[in-house]
């Protein structure tokens, strides 16, 4: 990992080496560190806390026991509401509160490192608003039993992705309007291509 990429705003190089010794330990695969803030507070500080962004999460790292150890809190950003930052006269402030409200937050921060944080949590706030909302609609559409309309005249009634344990075919119904029903299906999104398929192919067998 490149070091000089996380000392573009005059981030303590100490730290951010020191941090990254720690934190490469807790990257999953395919994750990695987007940017490193450094906590810088008017008197002396040999280990100052600081924050990581990764493509995955928010990471809050606190050194303990005077350096020798680190303590990680870390959000998902799929669980991230929202970020936003305070600036003061001695640097600014970075605050994050989840969708579950819960609030974390570091001051102290040199208000161009602060800045960048805000720019990179805005830009992944709105991907993730994206997800959350997909995730809300898949939701509702399970719990409503996943009704869908086809032709708006005939309802058919599934649940989406379990196929294999609730099977759309029945003995005496007629194989091509089994079919249009799944084409109403894949339409809507309820089943995926390669379940269409499966079924078609299933369904073509019998005739």
């Amino acid at each position: 990992m490149n070091l000089k990429q996380f000392l573009n705003e005059e981030q303590d190089p100490k730290a951010v080496e020191k941090l990254l010794e720690k934190i490469n330990s807790l990257l999953t695969s395919q994750e990695f560190v987007e940017y490193i803030a450094v906590q810088k507070k008017p008197a002396f500080n040999l280990s100052p806390d600081c924050i990581a962004l990764t493509n995955r999460r928010v990471i809050f790292c606190r050194p303990k026991n005077f350096g020798l150890s680190m303590d990680f809190q870390d959000y998902s950003w799929v669980d991230v509401a929202d970020c936003h930052i305070k600036e003061g006269i001695l640097g600014a402030t970075f605050i994050m509160k989840t969708v579950g409200n819960l609030i974390n937050m570091m001051d102290y921060l040199p208000k161009a490192q602060a800045r960048k944080l805000y720019q990179y949590a805005q830009e992944i706030e709105e991907q993730m608003r994206g997800v959350r909302r997909e995730k809300d609609l898949e939701t509702r559409r399970a719990s409503a039993g996943g009704g869908v309309t086809v032709n708006n005249t005939t309802p058919i009634i599934a649940q989406p992705h379990q196929f294999q344990q609730q099977p759309l075919l029945i003995e005496n119904e007629d194989p091509f309007a089994i079919l249009q029903k799944l084409k109403g299906l894949i339409e809507t999104g309820i089943i995926s291509p390669e379940e269409f398929e499966e079924k078609k192919n299933e369904i073509l067998s019998r005739v």
